[in-house]
């Protein structure tokens, strides 16, 4: 499936081949958006469809292979149909012929395993009606909704819609506030931005775009600066900051000059608590303490990206990991939401990026096996804060709405 780089709510398309997957995301865009073709397996790997459904806004449809796919390649169409429950907000699983059996059934499972909700969708009505039978035992077994659908003739397209908007978690599309919970009405925010090596040319970084604007979107005041202007502004801004929040990478340099009393975090961080795993990055950062000769570290990257000669993923974090730990240590580095190269259980800590361009949805199914099995989980800028002896400092903004960070150390 084409790599994570959209942070839009994610609905899958699942269901046997020559249900009507693609024609029924056509009928539900109003236009020809997938191919469609009366061979079955037309659709080989996971496609993402872009629309706007009405309730919810922009969204990214995923266009499954079907899950009856046979033989070796078969087999493998199917596993990848399957790994896109990891990185969708909710389910859409499509039946024809009132057939719903070992097949579907595994397939619920799979979606109440990775806990997305889901909607039944009886497609081609045309050819063969839903059985109520079948509608109501669906209905009482599972507790989701079920549909007649027809993709040559929506005329229940509407109801459809509202059904999927009811059913998508409004996290997904109605995103809370980055900052908003730690703000009162005109307060003055002070962000670090360092311009290095890695700032996009004549740009600043999506995190500190996304942070301006939701300090703004709150009533508040963002004032930004460079590291080195920091503590000549500190001597005459006034009011002082309500919260500073910095690049993860001069956190030392941040911490030196903000005066204690004025919190002070993050952008990855922030990113963070907003749409990472953030009670699971608290219990797993310590364990950056109790690394081991030989483990091996997963960098987890949300995008691909041009990789500077000192980047912050492949070349910073592995570099002060390996001084910090005094520890001869192992990294494996994925981009994207790319499968893993080796298995979730060799390795001793996953360290995540922020994510600002994919969905909290992304990040925590990323996340889910390694906290199934017990892996610690952190991400870049705890990971940092921690190496760099500032952790309660960085993580107390955020940790004391919820738990104090003593609760972790």
């Amino acid at each position: 499936m084409a790599k994570g780089r959209e942070s839009k709510p994610h609905i899958g398309i699942f269901g046997r081949r020559n249900n009507g997957k693609s024609s029924f995301i056509n009928a539900l865009a109003g236009q020809d958006i997938a191919i469609v073709s009366d061979v079955a397996g037309t659709t080989t790997d996971p496609v993402r469809k872009s629309m706007e459904i009405p309730g919810i806004g922009p969204a990214i449809l995923v266009d499954t292979a079907g899950i009856d796919d046979t033989g070796e390649l078969g087999l493998k169409r199917v596993q990848r149909s399957l790994s896109a429950l990891k990185t969708v907000d909710m389910a859409i699983l499509l039946i024809t012929h009132n057939t719903f059996d070992e097949v579907e059934e595994k397939l619920v499972e799979d979606f109440r395993k990775q806990e997305v909700p889901f909607v039944v969708l009886h497609n081609k009505s045309d050819l063969e009606g839903l059985q109520n039978g079948l509608k109501e035992i669906l209905q009482k077994k599972y507790n989701a909704p079920v549909l007649e659908f027809c993709a040559l003739d929506p005329g229940n397209r509407e109801e459809v819609v509202v059904t999927l908007r009811k059913t998508m978690p409004e996290t997904a599309y109605r995103a809370a506030s980055l900052l908003g919970d730690l703000l009162s009405y005109g307060d003055l925010v002070l962000l670090i931005t360092p311009i290095d090596i890695e700032a996009p040319e004549g740009r600043l970084i999506l995190p500190q775009v996304q942070a301006i604007r939701d300090i703004i979107d709150n009533d508040c005041i963002a004032v930004v600066a460079k590291e080195k202007e920091v503590d000549a502004l500190m001597k005459v801004l006034n009011p002082k900051p309500s919260l500073v929040v910095t690049d993860s990478q001069v956190f030392l340099r941040a911490d030196a000059s903000i005066p204690k009393d004025i919190p002070l975090t993050s952008f990855s961080i922030m990113l963070a608590r907003h749409k990472g795993d953030f009670e699971n990055y608290l219990k797993g950062t310590p364990k950056i303490s109790e690394l081991r000769d030989g483990d091996r570290v997963l960098m987890l990257e949300s995008c691909t990206h041009h990789v500077a000669c000192d980047d912050i993923g492949r070349v910073k974090i592995p570099r002060w990991l390996t001084s910090f730990t005094g520890k001869k240590l192992e990294f494996d580095v994925v981009a994207g939401l790319g499968e893993l190269p080796r298995p979730i259980t060799d390795y001793a800590l996953l360290i995540q990026c922020g994510g600002c361009v994919i969905t909290r949805r992304q990040i925590v199914g990323r996340l889910k096996p390694a906290v199934d099995a017990g892996v610690p989980v952190t991400n870049y800028g705890m990971a940092i804060a921690w190496m760099h002896g500032i952790f309660k400092r960085a993580v107390a903004p955020f940790s004391n709405l919820h738990h104090d960070p003593e609760d972790y150390l």
